[in-house]
């Protein structure tokens, strides 16, 4: 067994999983403004402050449900624009507040219709660059959306079925492209303006990793990560006059994450790679001297958020795995770093602890890039979370996460895995995991809880597998699959059944089908069929014999709620215990701060119960104004009780 420092003081939940404080800094283009988002009595919205008096912001949207999560300030006076859903259906409307008057306005009003903000240009001001399916569900058309007045004007009918486009600095679609049925990436040119015309293509093993990013200022050129004739996604200059190819920044074990671009030109002045930690590497000798200067600041993992047009000011959001984010205004001009603000400054004095970053060597030889946090003061083997990340094509970071440090707080040790089908760490890699839901990316993480085990972190019979999307998905099969290794399970929005998952996907997903497809199996095949019922761990709810806790929004767009409805409904159909809780008014996850709070005090006490960890007491606060509904699971009955 293992110890720990039992008088370590238990971080409230609030402070991990609340709102925060404040979140999401930007800078308008001018300088003039700083914005963030902070909480109206609990719900986050846009605040808006003078840049060189940030303490007398006010807010500029009142949102009283899930709050606003993200929005940009566009070039048109004061506007800021801003997605918004109905409880989670992600049928996103475009909202545009003015910082001044503080009108706030809904430029979309279209029921059923989903908008997204695609380009904000400095040569068209008054108007952003948006994408709505307003004539087919399945395919977006382009307008431009004039801020003042909202008037919608069509840019580009998408009667070709594109699945995106790269847009010059006039909103002109200058490069297109679209999934083949076998996941091949098509791309069209059209650089004088008439017919689009097929170009290139990424084959389906380069698809993953391979895409356009943008043009730069002059349209002369495209910029974009390239994995063919290679493993790793390389970010690559293409000259579009002569078709010269140039390879601008490429690492031989991960694939380039991201750029960064110069304001005037958009050529890119630097890119960063991320195996166990981000680097970023600079192409000029001027963002050599930012990236000198502010290594010197022992700043953590950072990245620039926001810039001011001139580019003299840098809005920038820094954290390492013992601190949370930190907002700073850097201003190249001076090389000075202003502190602005910290997300979560009720955290200054927690008892947080490091994550480790090890690679992990899977039975067929693949490394693993993994994270584990451990307990303060732990010694010897103890209980386990295995934390299953989403997609599966996404990553896990280094970095501050508020469930390591949650659940390592209540005295389990966390590992995070990125298994075979996870994405940054080349075409080979990510392609792994085509057709190996349940199976190879399963032994993944049974390797990785293997060698937890070896290694003196895990008691093998105190380990917890929690997930959410794919994660989610992850822990009902390692729950059907190996019924012996976890000790309880925990499944946020999962999908139980490949088959009804494929068949119930948004409809706006359809440019995307043939990639779906070559992961998880033809549905319109015999053998393809047979393989997604194989790996659908709703045919083997019989085997589960552990505790097992489900939790659904019932809005979900991607992971219906008919997946864990019908997963609920066969393991009681073999008179298996299972507790469900259902959120009326969540979507792909849980945004409402008290539907938060109460999903992770009921998961806490859940584990507590079969884990043997601590748990801070549930008390009516973490209940109050939450709608979770109790659909399955008399132990969890008793929670609601004492909360009350």
């Amino acid at each position: 067994m293992t110890s720990f420092a039992p008088a370590t003081p238990l971080i409230p939940r609030s402070h991990l999983f609340g709102s925060p404080s404040k979140v999401f800094p930007r800078i308008s283009q001018d300088g003039q403004y700083l914005a963030w988002l902070a909480p109206v009595d609990g719900v986050l919205n846009i605040w808006v402050a003078p840049s060189d008096t940030p303490e007398r912001a006010f807010p500029v949207t009142h949102d009283t449900r899930r709050g606003v999560l993200s929005f940009s300030w566009t070039y048109a006076g004061h506007y800021l624009v801003y997605p918004r859903d109905a409880d989670g259906n992600e049928e996103f409307h475009i909202y545009a507040v003015d910082a001044k008057t503080r009108v706030d306005r809904d430029l979309t009003p279209f029921e059923g219709v989903r908008a997204d903000v695609v380009a904000i240009s400095r040569l068209v001001r008054d108007r952003v660059l948006v994408r709505m399916n307003r004539r087919d569900p399945k395919f977006f058309d382009l307008y431009t959306l004039k801020i003042d007045t909202g008037e919608l004007r069509l840019l580009e009918r998408n009667d070709s079925n594109m699945g995106g486009f790269v847009v010059d600095e006039h909103y002109r679609p200058r490069v297109a492209g679209r999934f083949a049925a076998d996941g091949t990436l098509q791309l069209f040119d059209r650089r004088d303006d008439a017919n689009w015309k097929e170009w290139f293509s990424f084959a389906p093993e380069d698809a993953r990793v391979s895409r356009p990013i943008q043009l730069n200022a002059d349209g002369s050129a495209l910029f974009m990560l390239d994995s063919r004739g290679r493993d790793t996604a390389a970010l690559v200059r293409l000259d579009l006059p002569s078709g010269e190819r140039r390879v601008l920044g490429e690492d031989s074990l991960t694939d380039v994450d991201g750029i960064l671009v110069d304001a005037d030109t958009h050529e890119p002045v630097g890119y960063s790679i991320y195996a166990e930690r981000q680097v970023y590497l600079a192409l000029t000798p001027e963002f050599q001297s930012d990236l000198d200067f502010l290594a010197g600041r022992d700043l953590g993992e950072w990245d620039r958020v926001s810039r001011t047009e001139d580019d003299l000011r840098w809005v920038i959001v820094a954290q390492s795995d013992l601190e949370p984010s930190k907002a700073y205004l850097y201003n190249r001009e001076s090389r000075t770093l202003e502190p602005l603000f910290t997300f979560r400054p009720e955290l200054a004095d927690a008892p947080l602890v490091p994550m480790r970053p090890v690679t992990i060597t899977a039975r067929d030889g693949l490394e693993l890039v993994s994270y584990v946090t451990r307990p303060r003061g732990s010694d010897g083997p103890g209980a386990l979370v295995l934390l299953v990340h989403g997609g599966p094509w996404a990553r896990d970071t280094f970095g501050f996460y508020p469930e390591h440090q949650w659940l390592a707080n209540r005295g389990y040790s966390v590992l995070s895995v990125n298994f075979r089908g996870s994405t940054g760490f080349g075409k080979a890699f990510v392609n792994a995991g085509d057709k190996e839901w349940g199976r190879r990316m399963d032994d993944d993480l049974l390797d990785a809880v293997g060698w937890a085990i070896r290694e003196g972190i895990a008691d093998p019979k105190r380990i917890a597998i929690m997930g959410g999307s794919y994660g989610g998905y992850a822990v009902l099969n390692a729950m059907t699959r190996n019924p012996d290794v976890y000790a309880c399970g925990v499944d946020i929005v999962g999908p139980s059944n490949l088959e009804t998952l494929l068949a119930t996907v948004p409809s706006y997903w359809e440019s995307m089908r043939g990639q779906l497809v070559k992961a998880l199996g033809d549905p319109s095949t015999d053998a393809g069929l047979a393989l997604l019922r194989e790996r659908s761990p709703v045919y083997r709810a019989d085997q589960i014999s552990k505790p097992l806790l489900i939790a659904q929004g019932a809005n979900d767009p991607r992971v219906k709620r008919i997946e864990s409805d019908q997963m609920v409904a066969a393991m009681k159909s073999n008179g298996i215990p299972v507790t469900y809780l259902l959120f009326p008014d969540e979507g792909h996850g849980f945004v409402r701060p008290a539907n938060r709070l109460s999903f992770y005090a009921v998961a806490e006490a859940f584990l507590e119960r079969h884990l043997g960890g601590r748990a801070e007491p549930i008390a009516a606060s973490d209940i109050h104004g939450s709608t979770m509904e109790l659909l399955e699971g008399e132990e969890m009955v008793a929670l609601r009780v004492r909360a009350q």
